[in-house]
This record gives C-alpha cells, structure tokens and sequence, in this order.
C-alpha cells in the first residue's frame, strides 16, 4: 500500500438522537470532547494513514471547528462538504482525494467513537494481504428470528456465517471511487455501507475481526452510556510522570532537526536515525510512564531499518503505547540545552509538530531551551542534550485522548 487515506463521515442529522436542539450526535460530548474527536484521533494518531478528509454538513463548519478541532492537536484534516445520504456524502469524500492519490482507503462512520486500533491495523492488514475490500464484522450471537409487517414471528433465521458489519471499511481507491460513479448513475442511493457498493460492483469483500466496542451511536441513550462510560473512566485519575535524557554529537553537515523541525545550520547531528535528541528523550519519557523501557528497546540503533528514519515516527508509537494502556497525554515538555543553533525562532513550530505527533492541544506542550554557559562538551559545541517530562493520567479517557 503506496498511501492510505480516511474519510470520516459525519454529515448526517441524527434525527433518532433526541432532541434536534442539542444538535447532531456527532458534536455531543462525551467525556469533555465531541463524538466526532473521538472518531478522528485514532486515525490522527495513526503513522500508516497519509491522509484525512471529514466529511461535515454544510451548516457545520463553525461548529466542527469550534469544538471538535481544538482536540485534534493540530492535524492536518481536509473538510469537505457532504451531501443529502451517506452514500453521496461519502462519494464527495472520495472525489476530494484524487489529487493525492491514494492506493487505499479507510471509510469510517463518524458516529462510532470507540474504534481501537487494533481493528484499524486488522483491516490494514486484510487490505494486503486479501485484496480490494475489507470489512471488521462481529459474528451474530442473538437468535435472529423473521417477521411479518404486524411483528408476528415467522421463523428463526440461521445465524451461522452472519455478521455484524462495522466500519472502518477499507478498500482499494480507484476500485471503491469507479463503484460509487457507477452506483450514482445506475441505481439509486440507499446503500446503508460503502461494501454494500462493492458487493453490487462485484468486488469482492473480505471480513476481519472487528470490536464489541465499535459501537455505533445512533439514540440519545447511546449517546448517555458512552459519556458515562468515558467520565467514569475519568473520575479516579492515576496520575504518572516520566523523565527522558538523550545527547547527541554533532558534526559537520547542513542542519538538525530538533523536536520534529528541520534548522539550517552549519552542523548536523550524529546518530542512527534523524537523532533528534528532543523527540528521542520525549520518547523515553512517554515509555517511561507505563514502564515500556526505553527507545533502544523498541528502536535498536543495530537495525538498519531505522537508519535515518524520522523521530516522529518513535514518538508516536510511545505514544500509542501509552493510550493502548490506558493514558490520556496530559502534557508534553522538552528542554533543549545547545549553544546554537538558536531555539527561539522556531519553537511555536516545534510545538505545533510536538501537538500533532501526540495528538494533543497544542497548550500542553512546551519547548524551552538554555546553552551550557560555555562549559563542557555542549559549551564546546561539541553536541545537543535534551531533558524531557511527560505527564499522563492512567484511567482517563478511553484510547488516552485530550481530557480537557
């Protein structure tokens, strides 16, 4: 897979939700953050998803970017705008994607704030090892029975093979996009998901194992359970901190990258990966939290496959190890100790970088930076140290999401 895109879909009205008031579900809190963040963050957070699109209605855009965006870290989200079904609302998704090209893509239902990312990594992972289109399902456990129009019973249907679709649905770009075309020329608009589209295509679809707690929200009780389950998650916070150190030597080159942003410069940073010494003890300090090591533990400098890849990447997967756990980031800091080159100029960008490859507001986090007055090896400009602290509340928001 060259490069994945999601499209989130949440342009629907949610009449069955309770009260048109209250407006759509998809902007309800639920533990201190709307229906919509939730849905978003994983793939946010997600290092093999290149591209978002969020699919809103039109009447919505102050309100996503008032309450759903200042959660979002950030990231780097296209809005595009649906239309009067789900089916046309995610074709305009679709369409919007064909500049960047992807070779697939994940359609996810922007009601369903509980997706894990083991199912985003399942049907990742279906998508290449099976084909054009992958679908989470969960097998159906109830006795399902059929009946008359007057609710009379008229016989019990046989559940073997019956599953459960749930979204994210993944599906290779071109094949989904031309199925959409089709299906909006030659018949009508009520497919209820996008593999009902590739089943009437004749692509084939395969299904992975999905999660009982996918749920989608679709009445107002939904809606109550899920903020109760989130606040009672939140209500007894155990609250850890984390330290990361790390140094590296620096030698002649065009420049270094320090907490995710590239500063020319008449030196360069030596070390196996981009050896960004802020990211690398954030790193530690994230991992650090939970008792994960440290990054030469999921990172060895003796694997060829991290010469020079970005830090970025690192500081994700800690923190995907911390929300996999049960953390919720609540504050991110970084000092940079160097003579040069200097920090101030670029610090609002290193926090910006730090928010989203935390995916976290950009308030928790910081950057300061200091020289060493000259003394010892970083007096000599002989290298950059970096300290960093980390503090994450375990038992807060479910996937370890901005609890503000």
């Amino acid at each position: 897979m060259d490069r994945v895109a999601a499209v989130i879909v949440a342009a629907g009205r949610g009449e069955r939700a309770g009260d048109p008031s209250e407006g759509p579900k998809q902007y309800r809190q639920i533990g201190n953050a709307p229906v919509l963040a939730h849905a978003l963050l994983p793939f946010i957070v997600h290092e093999k998803i290149d591209d978002i699109v969020v699919v809103i209605h039109p009447d919505d855009e102050d309100v996503f970017t008032q309450t759903v965006q200042p959660h979002l870290g950030g990231a780097d989200i296209k809005i595009v705008f649906g239309d009067r079904t789900r089916q046309m609302s995610v074709r305009r998704g679709l369409e919007s994607l064909s500049d960047r090209r992807p070779s697939h893509v994940m359609i996810h239902d922007g009601a369903r704030p509980f997706i894990e990312r083991p199912v985003i990594d399942r049907v990742l992972a279906g998508l290449k090892e099976v084909g054009d289109a992958i679908l989470p399902g969960i097998a159906v456990a109830d006795t399902l029975k059929s009946t008359t129009l007057s609710q009379r019973v008229l016989k019990t249907v046989p559940r073997d093979g019956l599953y459960a679709a749930q979204t994210p649905q993944g599906f290779a770009y071109s094949a989904i996009l031309d199925a959409h075309r089709r299906a909006a020329i030659s018949a009508d608009d009520g497919f209820t998901d996008d593999a009902s589209i590739a089943e009437w295509a004749d692509i084939p679809v395969g299904v992975v194992e999905g999660s009982t707690q996918n749920i989608k929200l679709t009445v107002r009780e939904d809606i109550a359970m899920a903020d109760q389950k989130l606040s009672a998650k939140a209500a007894y916070p155990d609250v850890r901190t984390g330290n990361g150190y790390d140094v590296h030597r620096l030698e002649p080159g065009d420049g270094v990258t320090l907490c995710g942003v590239f500063i020319a410069h008449d030196q360069r940073l030596s070390g196996h990966s981009d050896a960004d010494v802020g990211y690398h003890a954030l790193t530690d300090a994230l991992l650090a939290t939970c008792g994960a090591g440290d990054i030469g533990d999921h990172f060895p400098p003796s694997d060829p496959q991290w010469k020079g890849a970005r830090s970025s990447i690192f500081l994700q997967y800690a923190a995907e190890i911390v929300r996999s756990r049960g953390g919720t980031i609540t504050n991110a800091d970084v000092s940079l100790i160097c003579e040069a080159p200097r920090i101030g100029p670029h610090r609002e960008a290193m926090r910006a970088a730090m928010a989203k490859d935390l995916a976290i507001a950009m308030e928790r986090c910081s950057v300061k930076a200091t020289t060493n007055e000259m003394l010892g090896f970083i007096g000599r400009g002989e290298g950059i140290a970096a300290i960093a602290t980390a503090t994450v509340i375990y038992g807060g928001l479910r996937d370890g999401r901005d609890n503000r």
